[in-house]
């Protein structure tokens, strides 16, 4: 019951911050198509090493609550258009992860499971006042909602003897070097053959620095693979690797991030 009520609470808030995202998109456009970037490489990632094709979407959400928290390590040298950036990419995420869902596993959806990830997005969506409501839940989110949700779903059950296995170092892989050649890239890209730019304040590099922060996911993959994966051995490898990339990502962004003083 309790799991069941921290789903549906991270969902509703997804929703909310999706909605409140789509009020400002044209400034969303650039990062939204950089998660895009973010998401199909780690997944094609995923499928070329791992023998668990069904949890190849476990790779492609990005926890925005994990990130900024590790970003936030850097203090006073963060500039404020990286967390902006990152922010808005990983508002995209989520929005694309929640269309994969509906569009990819419908059929693994029972009713209960679609109500409380895509029925709470579009709750969220449609509540009145998002502003305000986000300002008091977004700290309830950060600080309680996903610790417990972690904790129950991957620190009290997680085995490291698996920390070894395929399915592991696929989402390892998949998750760290996946996320930052498809943001990266991709922004790039966009940026040289479109009229899409960056804000004056960020530069390519720092947009690698996003691209490795956003390895760190969590909350909303263990979701998929809850939907996706019924054997428990896979679901344990998933756990680890989810754990271990978020690691990893988070410690080689905020290495990469802190060589780029916050803009004055």
């Amino acid at each position: 019951m309790l799991n069941h009520f921290l789903t549906f609470a991270i969902f509703l808030i997804i929703g909310i911050e999706i909605r409140d995202g789509l009020a400002h998109a044209k400034a969303a456009i650039l990062p939204s198509l950089a998660a895009l970037g973010g998401m199909v490489f780690p997944a094609l990632i995923f499928l070329l090493i791992a023998q668990e094709k069904s949890a190849w979407a476990v790779v492609m959400p990005t926890d925005v609550a994990l990130a900024i928290g590790a970003l936030s390590l850097l203090g006073s040298r963060v500039n404020p258009a990286v967390k902006l950036f990152l922010m808005t990419l990983a508002v995209a995420d989520d929005l694309f992860s929640l269309i994969a869902i509906g569009i990819f596993y419908r059929s693994d959806l029972d009713i209960s499971s679609a109500f409380y990830t895509i029925g709470a997005a579009l709750i969220g969506s449609l509540l009145p006042y998002r502003t305000t409501i986000l300002k008091y839940l977004a700290p309830l989110m950060t600080f309680a909602i996903i610790p417990i949700y972690i904790w129950i779903n991957l620190f009290s059950v997680i085995d490291l003897s698996t920390f070894g296995s395929k399915t592991s170092l696929a989402i390892v892989l998949a998750r760290v070097i996946g996320k930052v050649l498809g943001i990266t890239l991709v922004t790039a890209l966009l940026v040289r053959v479109t009229q899409l730019r960056l804000p004056a304040q960020l530069d390519i590099k720092e947009v690698a620095g996003i691209g490795l922060l956003s390895g760190m996911g969590m909350t909303v993959s263990l979701v998929i693979a809850d939907i996706t994966v019924t054997d428990p051995t896979i679901h344990s490898e998933i756990r680890s690797g989810l754990f271990l990339a978020a690691l990893i990502s988070a410690l080689l962004g905020v290495l990469w991030l802190r060589r780029f003083p916050a803009s004055l």
